[in-house]
């Protein structure tokens, strides 16, 4: 028994040297495998970013200022004015207090808000129109441009904004995109860029103090 594993040992050992033995003269050119010069920079999306077959689009309305709204309002509540989420965000195009009262919407009560449709849709536009009037530098420089893959439209730039605030919109395009937001949801100012990109929105006048007024 002893002598056979002595034996077998022995074979291995001149096996091992004999491949060893064997060595290619040619070496293996690996510049073909190199990602040298190669866009490697994805976004991978989150669950919240991932387009579905419910999402909101009216083949009626098109790319008009209302289709704009109701897409936006979808994506938000499913476009019921009733609604109040977990966070405290409120009606058709989830407002918060803070929001409502930069454009004016004060001394109302939540039930009186989300009771109002006519009030909602006021301050849909009113806050549209300050965000624009804040961001109107940003639309003229970035408008047309690509950040992240995204083309940047006006209409892009105004949803992001209701998202997110302008303050963190202006950053996000002044960074090339580098400082980005994302909400609660995990929700980011790219996906709402893509997805509300090239409405027409020029019928929101930009406009400082714009408030929601019945």
């Amino acid at each position: 028994m002893i002598k056979r594993i002595i034996g077998l040992s022995i074979l291995l050992t001149i096996g091992g040297a004999l491949l060893l033995s064997f060595t290619t003269k040619e070496k293996v050119d690996f510049s073909s495998y190199s990602t040298a010069g190669l866009d490697l920079y994805y976004i991978a999306p989150n669950f919240s970013e991932i387009e579905d077959d419910s999402a909101f689009f009216s083949p009626e309305l098109g790319k008009t200022y209302v289709g704009f709204k109701e897409a936006v309002a979808f994506k938000e509540s499913r476009g019921d004015y009733g609604v109040v989420n977990q966070f405290g965000y409120m009606g058709k195009y989830q407002f918060g207090k803070g929001t409502l009262a930069l454009i004016g919407v004060k001394n109302v009560s939540k039930n009186q808000f989300l009771r109002n449709p006519e009030l909602q849709e006021k301050a849909f536009y009113a806050n549209l129109s300050r965000n624009k009037w804040v961001l109107r530098r940003d639309i003229k420089w970035f408008a047309g441009k690509r950040m992240n893959g995204v083309e940047v439209t006006e209409s892009g730039i105004l949803a992001a904004a209701h998202l997110a605030g302008p303050g963190a919109v202006k950053r996000y395009l002044r960074t090339g995109g580098v400082e980005g937001f994302a909400d609660a949801f995990g929700t980011t100012i790219r996906y709402y860029m893509k997805r509300f990109g090239g409405y027409d929105t020029s019928f929101v006048v930009a406009n400082r103090r714009a408030k929601a007024v019945l």
